[in-house]
């Protein structure tokens, strides 16, 4: 990716202020809300906030209380989705709850997105900026929670969701931290509700394209890549898009295949591969990534009026999301 360096570049900044604000006592409880943030994380989100102030004439500065209390909020969701779903390793280190017991990784979420809200009060922009920001904040927050009940129901329930509710379920568990990072970006530097909508709409169909594209490799992914085990979604019987889709349109014998693999965690290797081979033959990965190239395509269209450097890397961005490889 072109801008792979300005992403980096812009992490620094922003790993940089996060650790300035994550520190105080007791230590433990810092330490445990500082632990996925510094083993990982490629920022994508507080970049998002920062490229989308600077599209609108803002700058880094201006940005970065919002940008790190996005990243915030994103991190209190990895706390807690691991402790709901029993994780023990993300970025390659323990969870929180397992290296730190739950107690702290519950005391920990909460410092999290608290101090999300006390950097954002804290920041100096003006009443009306700072009264928007948290009430964008605040819904996406809602919206996240909203989404995952909606993932864990499905997850829950034998009926196979149809599309338009699986987009609706990651419009709200995934699109939500993506849309809130651009418009708050968008506030940092304007108070004009047009552009702010038109960065929020950006970030909710790439937010979307980029789910959509994640799902795919989920099921179809070199493990190589993912480090996760061919047809990893596919054992865990995740009902995501490229899985509701080859459901949908295998027949007979495909179908049985894909089936015995589906949310079945006795499925050997080879049922697995056998059923990643029907689905692949289904031509399913074309049909997701057409589906995905169609958000991306809106989010383009949000951006048509405006021009410089920092349209060109949410565009490079978007580009990237779209187009990563299995």
């Amino acid at each position: 990716m072109k801008k792979t360096k300005t992403i980096e570049k812009n992490a620094r900044i922003v790993n940089k202020y996060l650790n300035s604000k994550l520190k105080g006592n007791p230590k433990m409880l810092y330490d445990a809300a500082a632990h996925l943030i510094i083993h990982g994380g490629k920022r994508l989100r507080p970049h998002m906030v920062i490229k989308s102030c600077q599209i609108l004439g803002g700058n880094v500065t201006i940005a970065m209380p919002a940008a790190s209390a996005v990243e915030m909020i994103h991190n209190f969701t990895l706390v807690h989705d691991d402790i709901m779903d029993n994780d023990e390793m993300r970025h390659g280190v323990p969870t929180v709850h397992k290296k730190f017991g739950m107690p702290i990784a519950i005391l920990a979420g909460d410092v999290l997105f608290s101090k999300a809200y006390q950097i954002i009060s804290d920041a100096k922009l003006s009443k009306d900026a700072t009264v928007q920001l948290v009430s964008r904040l605040s819904k996406a927050c809602v919206d996240v929670c909203e989404g995952q009940l909606l993932d864990v129901k499905m997850a829950e329930e034998k009926r196979i969701p149809s599309q338009k509710e699986y987009i609706t379920m990651i419009g709200k568990k995934t699109a939500a931290l993506f849309d809130v990072s651009c418009s708050m970006g968008a506030i940092c530097a304007t108070g004009n509700q047009k552009d702010i909508s038109n960065l929020s709409n950006f970030g909710r169909n790439l937010g979307i394209a980029f789910q959509i594209t994640d799902d795919l490799i989920g099921v179809m992914g070199d493990p190589k890549i993912t480090k996760k085990p061919v047809g990893n979604d596919l054992r865990e019987g995740k009902k995501s898009l490229p899985i509701l889709m080859a459901i949908e349109s295998a027949k007979g014998k495909d179908k049985k295949t894909i089936l015995k693999a589906f949310g079945n965690p006795k499925a050997t290797k080879n049922d697995l591969k056998n059923a990643v081979d029907v689905i692949r033959s289904l031509g399913i990965e074309e049909n997701v990534r057409t589906q995905a190239l169609e958000y991306a395509e809106m989010a383009k269209k949000s951006l048509l009026k405006y021009s410089g450097s920092a349209k060109t890397e949410l565009i490079d961005l978007l580009d990237f999301v779209v187009k990563r490889s299995l």
